[in-house]
């Protein structure tokens, strides 16, 4: 079952939900600018329900500039880390028309998500 804070991402924000390889392909790889929350266990790792509060506020913050997405099944939450090679969870992937561009692993705090978020999304848009 999944934790009513990460359930909230989907049913009330609108996250796309990320559960196999078909969704991923689907969210990340298409045009635009994207995010993907990979949360982790919340059972094994409290700072997975941080990051189910931090990050709407994030999108909110860079008014809603990338699409958010979540690895909404734990039993594919291993598989999402191996195909964007990033491992401590929870991660913050970005992708940019298809092509992964940066990451924010674990929880940072507020000036640290603002400060990485702009200079991936900055660093990215110049190349």
């Amino acid at each position: 079952m999944t934790h009513p804070l990460l359930a909230r991402l989907t049913a009330e924000l609108g996250w796309t939900a990320v559960d196999d390889d078909g969704s991923f392909e689907a969210f990340c790889m298409g045009p635009g600018e994207h995010a993907l929350l990979i949360p982790g266990d919340p059972a094994r790792n409290l700072e997975t329900l941080d990051a189910a509060v931090i990050l709407p506020e994030l999108a909110q913050a860079f008014q809603n500039r990338f699409d958010m997405g979540v690895v909404a099944d734990l039993a594919y939450d291993r598989p999402a880390r191996e195909k964007v090679d990033v491992w401590p969870t929870p991660s913050l992937i970005f992708f940019r028309d298809g092509k992964q561009i940066g990451d924010i692993a674990k929880i940072r705090d507020w000036d640290d998500y603002i400060a990485r978020t702009r200079a991936i999304l900055d660093a990215a848009e110049a190349a």
